[in-house]
């Protein structure tokens, strides 16, 4: 089975403070949909239209369990608290079997 993940690029942070009341709710929110962290915040060199800022990199062990975990009640509650305190890209992609 394909494992899932979760990409998300910050383009801008306007509020940090949102933003760490936001990683409080959604670190539990994603152990719990059975998540693992494989990067945040880490370096990033930026080629072609890239962007050089804050990546996160979430890997899930199927696309299902990925979009569940998005969807569930916890993680919800973590987008309200981060609210529109960033600009980012985040996305939900299937592996590679």
């Amino acid at each position: 089975m394909a494992k899932g993940y979760w990409v998300s690029v910050y383009r801008a942070i306007s509020d940090p403070e949102r933003l760490t009341a936001y990683n409080a709710l959604a670190g539990p929110a994603v152990q719990a949909g059975g998540g693992r962290v494989l990067s945040r915040g880490g370096r990033v060199v930026a080629h072609e239209a890239g962007i050089a800022q804050r990546v996160v990199l979430v890997e899930f062990d199927s696309f299902e369990q990925a979009v569940a975990a998005y969807e569930s009640e916890a993680y919800q509650k973590a987008l309200v608290a981060l609210s529109d305190s960033v600009e980012r890209d985040f996305r939900i992609i299937e592996g590679i079997d």
